[in-house]
């Protein structure tokens, strides 16, 4: 039988990693990275001597195939990427997709298998120690690049159910911006309005007109650089996480796990 194990990696610190992760990436006879260069460090740092094969998003077909043709030569493969679980936001989805697709009868009569090796994950780790509400939450990646960027922010600022992304130090301070100035969508005209009534001479109306003058009572944490020695966490209203950033430039640095909420 051949496996290919969808192996989990560390997000930051290179001690976040099971027993069983090292266990299996010793045994295989190749280790499909998301970047050699990365995937070689942590390799090289547990001693592990495997030949590596590039995978990526840009990976053309010729890639898949050589995948299958070392499946069908009754190899045992690890896919793993340059931190955390493969497949998760990840191009390794395509492959486990490709794999089951092409060797449905293989997996069914089990001669080839796909195994999960579980571990660390940025998803996960943020939630763990943002203490907002988790029983349900909607994970998008990373956000639009352009189209769709705006009315997805609105969408995310107009519900009540907590959002998970990523964020890159490029755009973290645009997406922070936007969370301050996008006002609610229409959806949630019927609340605004009831409120602006009963707060029409208070200091909370703002911006009158594109929402009723009142913003939902979202609140914004953010998770950066994960596991790691300059490990943050920063939580409050938009603006309050927004100004934090803009009045500490050198904080805007690393991965960012961005997660919008509402206390109940």
């Amino acid at each position: 039988m051949s496996t290919l194990y969808i192996v989990a990696t560390p997000i930051g610190n290179l001690k976040d990693i099971t027993f069983r992760a090292i266990e299996v990436l010793k045994s295989v006879d190749t280790i499909l990275c998301e970047d050699t260069r990365e995937t070689g460090k942590l390799l090289s740092h547990y001693e592990i001597s495997k030949p590596t094969l590039s995978f990526h998003s840009h990976s053309g077909l010729s890639k898949y195939d050589k995948v299958l043709e070392l499946f069908k030569a009754g190899k045992d493969l690890a896919l793993v990427t340059d931190a955390g679980t493969p497949g998760i936001s990840d191009p390794g989805v395509a492959l486990v997709s490709f794999i089951r697709k092409e060797c449905k009868d293989d997996i069914v009569n089990w001669e080839i298998k796909i195994e999960v090796i579980p571990g660390a994950s940025a998803i996960t780790s943020a939630l763990s120690i943002a203490g907002i509400p988790s029983d349900e939450f909607t994970f998008i990646g990373f956000l639009p690049h352009k189209k769709g960027r705006e009315t997805k922010i609105s969408e995310i600022l107009s519900s009540d159910r907590t959002y998970v992304f990523y964020e890159s130090p490029h755009r973290v301070m645009k997406t922070l911006e936007k969370l301050v100035n996008t006002p609610v969508g229409m959806q949630n005209a019927k609340v605004t309005s009831l409120r602006s009534k009963e707060l029409r001479h208070g200091k909370e109306i703002q911006n009158e007109g594109a929402s009723y003058g009142i913003k939902h009572n979202r609140k914004v944490a953010v998770a950066r650089e994960l596991t790691k020695i300059f490990e943050q966490f920063i939580s409050g209203t938009p603006e309050e996480v927004y100004n934090y950033f803009l009045n500490h430039p050198d904080k805007v640095r690393g991965e960012f796990v961005i997660m919008i909420y509402t206390l109940v």
